[in-house]
């Protein structure tokens, strides 16, 4: 019986929910875009390479003896005791490459999530004096789909840029 009441109003309160929403002023931001091409994004990638390539590079050289001792032992014809001292060196070769690269990876992976928060921190800022300064309602980020007239992102990375 209340339902029935309801039905002739319902139209009018559709309509006033969607005139509300489409008064709205939303905007969307695509967070990847903004850690792939933000100044702040890839000044910390650069610092990241350089802070890291030193022990990148001894990877690589540990990399390197493994597969020089790999084919040494593949294509030459030592004796057995150059062959045992062969497998041996390749042996704690490959477990001193594994555990630096273990280590390498974790130290990456925390100095990479200390950087990227700085820029997000900064870059949420941006996105919060942008959103009051032209008076937005809503800005979304990581959303499945989202109309190309209300990605902000182009903005978002000019004011990153200053």
């Amino acid at each position: 019986m209340p339902f029935k009441r309801l039905l002739p109003v319902l139209p009018l309160l559709l309509a006033t929910t969607f005139t509300t929403a489409a008064e709205m002023k939303i905007g969307y931001v695509n967070t990847e875009r903004v850690y792939r091409e933000a100044a702040p994004a890839l000044n910390a990638q650069k610092k990241l390479e350089r802070e890291f390539a030193s022990r990148e590079a001894e990877l690589k050289k540990l990399a390197a003896r493994g597969k020089e001792l790999e084919l040494q032992l593949a294509k030459g014809k030592p004796s057995d005791s150059e062959r045992r001292a062969m497998e041996r060196e390749l042996a704690s070769v490959d477990r001193e490459y594994q555990a630096k690269s273990r280590d390498f990876r974790e130290d990456l992976n925390q100095r990479r999530n200390e950087e990227f928060a700085a820029v997000q921190e900064r870059a949420n800022r941006v996105i919060k004096q942008l959103a009051e300064r032209e008076q937005f309602d809503l800005i979304l980020q990581d959303v499945v789909y989202v109309s190309g007239k209300m990605d902000i992102t182009p903005k978002v990375l000019k004011e990153l840029e200053k």
